[in-house]
């Protein structure tokens, strides 16, 4: 199943499922103490886990190259704070068990900010975290209402702050834009309170109403507005303004960072086309134009591992079409550019077009997107693959 490695970046995921509540607009691979019951638990998913490594190992060791280091590791979910400081200590020390991490590896793990203290910033910097991402979404109460959120606004600037007297150099905000019922004034007041948290990288996405989510229910029975496209498109501009003002320049189209060193790897890796191995239930992977993808139960999951084997639950080899797909997908919505060489014929005068209509630059010999091309972004995609 497995394919060599494409001799790209090397990163690991690890995904923890467990919830203390549900947001409204949140459809990850994600479960409650209730929906789970007796069938699984953290203890029981970190068995699995170092199974799931231990096999992932082996196979790769199987492999014609070597493995390579580990550039790259991040935690996300679900909530990974709940696992505490020597939870999430522990998930490190057994990917250390089994793989060899680079000696300046990057290191993140998502976190609540309610499931957060400064004892737990600090034991993550000692077990070696180097980078944390807190979900905010909004300091405006009204709006963390309508998304289900359960931290109080203010929070996760406290947490920010805390990371950052604990020692971390790198942390990351995220906001969601958008919201039914979010003003102008709720925004400037999210970004207001972001910049006073002195964080290096800020992460902010509009507002998706996904299918088979509490949210969902509530646009189609009338209760809330679905997101509007022109004010969604406003609220991008005026974050954009912000935080290039405030010195957080764009690196991808939703991602905006101090400084080289403050942007995350990790993500670049996916942008890039790098491998990466997915572990934990639900959770990717992708080496060398393979991908696969784990069951997404938990209790599930832990039984495919206690087989000795890997908990995939299907796979496929990505075709040529297919990568060359991906391929501009990812990379045209970076500040550095899609390469114009990496274009086929077609694709280079669809690149013609969309500079003639403003939405791009060559830079380099690579196509970037302007300003207008960051806000029509996926029509840029589509445009080229046509």
């Amino acid at each position: 199943m497995l394919g060599d490695f494409g001799g790209g970046a090397f990163g690991i995921y690890i995904h923890v499922p467990f919830c203390a509540t549900r947001c409204g607009y949140c459809d990850f691979n994600t479960y409650t103490a209730g929906e789970l019951g007796t069938s699984a638990s953290p203890e029981s998913w970190f068995e699995a886990l170092r199974g799931e490594l231990a096999v992932a190992a082996a196979r790769f060791d199987a492999l014609p190259s070597d493995t390579p280091e580990v550039e790259t590791i991040f935690v996300g979910g679900g909530t990974p704070s709940l696992l505490g400081g020597d939870g999430l200590a522990n998930v490190l020390t057994a990917v250390r068990a089994n793989f060899t991490l680079a000696a300046d590896a990057e290191v993140t793990t998502e976190s609540n900010p309610e499931s957060t203290s400064p004892e737990f910033f600090e034991r993550l910097l000692a077990g070696g975290f180097t980078r944390i991402s807190l979900g905010m979404q909004s300091a405006a109460a009204h709006v963390l209402k309508v998304l289900d959120r359960t931290h109080t606004p203010g929070r996760a600037v406290a947490a920010a702050r805390e990371a950052r007297a604990a020692g971390f150099e790198h942390v990351n905000l995220d906001l969601i834009y958008g919201t039914p019922g979010e003003r102008d004034s709720d925004l400037d007041a999210s970004l207001d309170a972001v910049l006073a948290a002195g964080v290096d990288h800020v992460s902010a996405y509009s507002l998706i109403v996904e299918d088979g989510t509490a949210l969902a229910r509530r646009v189609r029975r009338g209760e809330l507005p679905a997101p509007d496209d022109d004010i969604l498109a406003a609220r991008y501009e005026r974050i954009d303004s912000r935080l290039e003002a405030a010195g957080l320049g764009w690196y991808e189209v939703s991602n905006w960072a101090a400084n080289d060193r403050a942007r995350c790897r990790h993500n670049l890796g996916y942008w890039d086309g790098g491998d990466w191995l997915g572990a934990g239930p639900g959770a990717h992977s992708h080496v060398g134009g393979v991908r696969w993808w784990n069951v997404k139960h938990p209790a599930r999951y832990a039984d495919r591992v206690a087989t000795g084997g890997l908990p995939a639950a299907g796979w496929e080899a990505l075709t040529g079409e297919e990568q060359y797909t991906e391929r501009v997908m990812l990379t045209a919505r970076l500040r550095t550019g899609l390469p114009l060489a990496d274009l086929d014929d077609d694709g280079r005068r669809a690149a013609q077009r969309v500079i003639a209509d403003g939405l791009a630059v060559t830079i380099n010999d690579n196509l970037v997107l302007t300003d207008r091309g960051r806000l029509l972004a996926d029509a840029v995609v589509r445009t080229l693959l046509t």
